[in-house]
């Protein structure tokens, strides 16, 4: 590299590694045609337990964590999502959920003062009971 500024070339030139790795980012994310559908059941602190297979003998509810990109979609109690990974529902082991399913119905929080926002409580929500205390309401 000691040479004077009109000779360069290809040999002059140092290439530095990704620090990310050697494989370029994409923005194409997989399709996951092979994806069990399941309900959510709970959700708590980033982890959610579905029912697969509903009202079947191999009804079982698998815990999952979401996938990176669903992470500004609300996953609530009630919605339908794809899940690939280990669905076998054995304790110890976490699935990934990879998409939300379209809702049918949707139950949200109004906002308020302190949340300008309104936010999902509820989805597929077949029935609404309610429930009053009688004394000292």
């Amino acid at each position: 590299m000691g040479r004077s500024t009109g000779s360069w070339d290809e040999s002059d030139v140092r290439i530095r590694p990704n620090k990310r790795g050697s494989r370029p980012r994409t923005k194409d994310r997989p399709a996951h045609e092979d994806a069990v559908i399941g309900r959510i059941i709970t959700v708590d602190r980033g982890r959610y337990t579905a029912v697969v297979g509903e009202d079947t003998p191999q009804e079982r509810t698998v815990v999952a964590a979401r996938a990176r990109e669903l992470r500004r979609i609300p996953v609530v109690a009630g919605g339908f999502v794809a899940l690939v990974g280990d669905v076998s529902g054995a304790p110890d082991t976490l699935a990934r959920l990879v998409r939300v399913e379209e809702r049918r119905t949707l139950l949200r929080r109004s906002a308020d003062d302190t949340d300008p926002v309104e936010r999902v409580v509820v989805a597929n929500a077949d029935q609404l009971v309610i429930v009053v205390a009688a004394a000292n309401p």
